[in-house]
């Protein structure tokens, strides 16, 4: 018998103190190391994104990989991969933590869009009112002091 799974996330995370480092032009660097990473631990990209000071991974997770050792290995990994490439000035770490979300793979198209529109989606709403409003969507109980 085989393992079948559908484990649709949306994982979401910062840069240290919400600094506005990740600039346009270099983020598509970092986003084809981050497809990278995912693809060498089997999983599967549906879409990447984000801004100045933040990123949302919507990816399928292989059965064979842990959602915090792939987080660990993307922000240190990535965090290794600015640094040495000289991607972002500024650019210091990832804020510790990170959300994750699961969604139906009914919802999949809708979040490609949500993810795909970023840019367009933060002229509007904080990154703090839009994880917010996420951990609200999941019921997911939060203390406020670790949203800076």
């Amino acid at each position: 018998m085989n393992t079948y799974t559908q484990i649709l996330y949306q994982i979401v995370f910062s840069t240290k103190n919400r600094e506005r480092v990740l600039t346009e032009n270099n983020r598509p660097q970092l986003f084809k190391y981050i497809y990278g990473l995912l693809k060498n631990k089997n999983c599967h990209l549906y879409r990447l994104n984000g801004v100045e000071d933040h990123i949302h991974i919507l990816t399928g997770l292989h059965p064979s990989v842990s959602l915090s050792s792939l987080v660990k290995d993307i922000k240190i990994g990535t965090s290794l991969y600015i640094k040495e490439n000289r991607l972002f000035a500024g650019f210091t770490y990832w804020q510790e933590g990170y959300g994750a979300f699961t969604y139906s793979v009914r919802d999949r198209d809708m979040l490609i869009e949500y993810v795909k529109n970023q840019v367009e989606h933060h002229k509007k709403l904080t990154f703090r009112d839009e994880f917010i409003a996420m951990l609200n969507e999941h019921q997911i109980v939060f203390d406020e002091k670790y949203l800076i």
